[in-house]
């Protein structure tokens, strides 16, 4: 399965941001990689190059490459609404998102891993498929020969982000999406507007 597997710190430090979570290294050396990293570039970004990069930030930010984000562009496209903002929505309505987001796993790789390693069912049915899209009203659980696994208890007493989308039962290892996020729920820094502009050249 294709997905990005190279260092987070190298991808956090060229965004600036610690889009895969805290990072040390981040705060350590706050400028760009490589070995004119720290030094101040002359002339001024693009317009292309910054709306380039603010597409690169939200694949790493939610792991997806490049062909399955350009095809939830097209669905956003079609789908009636503001076309960034469905974009984030259908974005964070990916399985291992919503793994993520209830606590169930630490990262979004860790929530991509347990989805795979068939740890998840969806309304009572196994799902290996990170990428599959969830709707409202679905329920997302941990498989019950997997409740014990002590890196999903670790993570489930950890977390103390509840999202208001979503509800969570910690005893039953249980969510729900009980509604489709807005884009103020969202709270990935991602100016959706700029990849919109990108893809409508």
């Amino acid at each position: 399965m294709a997905r990005y597997t190279g260092p987070t710190s190298r991808i956090a430090r060229r965004f600036g941001e610690p889009i895969f979570g805290p990072d040390k290294v981040l705060a350590k050396k706050s400028y760009a990689p490589g070995q004119h990293g720290n030094m101040k570039r002359r002339g001024k970004k693009s317009e292309y190059g910054i709306q380039l990069d603010e597409k690169q930030k939200a694949k790493f930010t939610y792991g997806i490459l490049e062909k399955q984000f350009s095809n939830l562009y097209k669905e956003a496209l079609r789908r009636k609404g503001i076309t960034g903002e469905i974009l984030l929505q259908l974005c964070e309505l990916r399985l291992d998102n919503v793994v993520y987001r209830l606590g169930i796993a630490p990262t979004r790789r860790a929530a991509r891993q347990f989805v795979s390693h068939r740890h998840i069912t969806v309304n009572g049915n196994l799902v290996n498929i990170p990428s599959y899209a969830l709707n409202v009203g679905d329920v997302i659980s941990v498989r019950e020969r997997s409740k014990s696994m002590e890196a999903i208890n670790n993570s489930i007493s950890n977390n103390s982000n509840q999202m208001e989308w979503l509800e969570f039962n910690p005893d039953t290892k249980t969510g729900k999406v009980i509604a489709a996020p807005e884009r103020i729920q969202i709270p990935e820094n991602i100016n959706e507007q700029l990849i919109v502009e990108l893809y409508s050249k």
